[in-house]
């Protein structure tokens, strides 16, 4: 399946890169000077210049920073403008948003890559240099970015979300018999959207499979979702030694387990197997939020639309609007209880909201300060993503923060965001420069 996605995404029109950004290209060294320099931890700036040698940032300075003006750097003017680091989404389905679930379900396999193939470069155009794939196949899109292939953010794949029977990656018609009973392996496992194990034992060899593969870290569905149809929102999936089982696979390789979780119960029950990160969370109650903050377990939280997708159900669009509606109070208990947080978009099987991707970042402006939400779709995400160890497929240099050392994934911005948060709705607009890895993706500077 892995080569058959490469194979697929290899073929991507060319114009794909015109459309990315006409100013891609690889340079030896970058000199940005004169910005406004956030450096993703701290809330003051700095005035200064940023040297980028191959793909890592090389100095920093208040001061003029000479150069080799032979021609093998390439000196950009920032214009005072606000130079930050490439925003991070903490939760997305890269191969998922970009196609319908009935054009998932029943279209061509292949199309389905190409339109994910040509999504991942509007991602970057939006700014987000780095992702965490939360469930779906995107094994063979994020090689084909890492070659240069097609152009696109860097990737933490999960693989398929492991899912117990009737669980939130349970796609299957109500007919369908699963695997176990005699029946047939589903569409969503065919294309390694989703992965069903039952039993410790079976949900051992899914983990250890999908590390196999790839997997920056495992994704587990340990609750009722909004998107799928046979699992109420208030279920809890999996039990404590099936998720366990999975803990003990991910940590054997040096990463570690994320669940979706609503719930108080599903959530109690992923803590106690040793759990690093709950996804969602939106209907937590004081108690659990009090214990994941003393256990140190992350929360990566959504600023949702109450609004469903066409497709759902009348029973699905309550679902979607109890979720989004119980974001508020959980959020504020996070921050009562110091709870690391971490922020995602989880939008997909909805390509036309996908443009929409930086206006959840304004959302978070209803809890946080415009230097906290900064913050925390840069630095803090990126802490969450060096949980997977040596399983980060990038580890040269740090993610999240201008320092010296660090990846050169920048983007500069046309107005200052720690004033106004809004700054980063009008992605096309206001930002400006965008580079990730050390190469210019976008340079619309005026």
């Amino acid at each position: 399946m892995k080569n058959f996605l490469c194979l697929v995404l290899s073929l991507f029109p060319l114009w794909a890169f015109s459309q990315a950004g006409s100013d891609i290209a690889p340079v030896k060294s970058l000199l940005i000077n004169n910005v406004q320099i956030f450096n993703g931890k701290d809330e003051k700036t700095i005035t200064g210049n940023v040297l980028v040698v191959n793909n890592l940032i090389s100095k920093i300075s208040t001061a003029p920073i000479p150069v080799n003006r032979s021609g093998e750097t390439i000196v950009i003017d920032g214009k005072g403008k606000f130079l930050m680091p490439g925003l991070i989404d903490a939760h997305m389905h890269m191969v998922l948003a970009g196609s319908t679930l009935s054009q998932m379900q029943n279209g061509e396999v292949g199309a389905a890559f190409i339109r994910a193939g040509e999504e991942a470069g509007n991602v970057l155009q939006r700014g987000f240099t780095s992702v965490r794939d939360l469930g779906g196949p995107s094994f063979g899109l994020k090689q084909t970015i890492d070659a240069g292939v097609i152009p696109g953010p860097r990737i933490w794949p999960s693989g398929p979300m492991i899912s117990q029977t009737s669980g939130h990656g349970d796609f299957r018609n109500i007919n369908q018999r699963p695997v176990s009973l005699g029946g047939c392996l589903d569409h969503s496992e065919q294309i390694d959207a989703a992965l069903i194990a039952d039993g410790r034992d079976a949900v051992l060899v899914a983990a250890r499979e999908t590390l196999k593969r790839g997997a920056s870290q495992i994704k587990l569905c340990a609750g009722g979702g909004v998107s799928s149809v046979f699992d109420p929102i208030d279920v809890s999936q999996y039990s404590e030694d099936e998720i366990r089982a999975a803990v003990e696979a991910a940590a054997d390789w040096g990463t570690y387990v994320t669940v979706h979780a609503f719930t108080p119960r599903a959530v109690n029950k992923a803590i106690a197997a040793g759990v690093q990160c709950i996804e969602h969370g939106q209907l937590l109650d004081e108690a659990t939020m009090k214990l994941m903050g003393e256990k140190g377990v992350w929360l990566s939280i959504q600023a949702l639309d109450s609004e469903g997708r066409e497709d759902f159900t009348a029973e699905q669009k309550q679902k979607k609007a109890d979720v989004a509606n119980g974001a508020d109070a959980v959020i504020k208990l996070a921050k009562k209880y110091g709870v690391k947080m971490a922020w995602g978009t989880d939008v997909f099987f909805n390509p036309a909201i996908n443009k929409n991707q930086n206006t959840y970042i304004a959302k978070m402006g209803n809890w946080f300060t415009p230097y906290e939400v900064l913050k925390l779709i840069t630095s803090d995400n990126a802490r969450l993503l060096a949980l997977s160890g040596n399983r980060s497929p990038y580890r040269e240099g740090a993610l999240g923060v201008i320092e010296v050392g660090a990846y050169a994934d920048l983007l500069l911005v046309d107005g200052n965001p720690l004033s106004d948060i809004n700054v980063m709705v009008d992605y096309d607009k206001n930002f400006v420069l965008i580079i990730k890895d050390g190469k210019v993706c976008k340079n619309t500077i005026r």
